[in-house]
């Protein structure tokens, strides 16, 4: 059986989810959600959305998203609960994210990286599988643990851990 992978790219990634698509279709089964024609008014969160819920709701076992520079794409995606998306332009964090971090999403940048980088990437995430270690396992039930508070209308930390980001300023 095919790993499920759910594709999808705003009008900044358009050319290169399309090329990826091309190569990864006759070794995965591609749930490609868009964009499928440059429009500028096609905004990264609505294609960061689909991609998270279609991970999150199990429709497909791993995710990939490219916008611009991968940064907006990454910053939405994880606002699902579930998610674990990572930008990556490096092969080390494309397969280590999964191994260590259980990482479901990877983010590209396509005004950042080549496709063939790209490609290489996307082959190194989804061959990748959560190690399962002990220590692994620890860190993700407290990453978890975090998304949970979140939801439950904590502030996602645990208390004393951070100061206030205020803006105010004497200075």
């Amino acid at each position: 059986m095919k790993l499920r992978v759910a594709v999808a790219a705003d009008h900044g990634g358009l050319t290169l989810k399309d090329e990826l698509v091309a190569r990864l279709d006759r070794t995965y089964d591609i749930l490609d959600l868009g964009a499928h024609t440059v429009d500028p008014t096609d905004d990264y969160p609505d294609f960061a959305e689909a991609v998270a819920q279609a991970v999150a709701r199990g429709q497909a076992e791993r995710g990939i998203l490219i916008c611009g520079s991968g940064v907006g794409a990454c910053i939405a995606a994880n606002k699902v609960r579930g998610v674990r998306a990572c930008l990556c332009h490096d092969t080390y964090s494309a397969h280590q994210g999964v191994e260590h971090d259980d990482m479901n999403l990877l983010c590209l940048g396509a005004g950042v990286i080549a496709v063939e980088l790209a490609a290489e990437l996307v082959v190194t995430f989804l061959n990748a599988r959560f190690s399962g270690e002990e220590r692994h396992r620890r860190r993700l039930e407290k990453v978890l643990a975090i998304e949970q508070r979140a939801l439950e209308g904590g502030s996602g930390g645990r208390r004393g851990d951070h100061e206030s980001h205020s803006a105010s300023s004497t200075g």
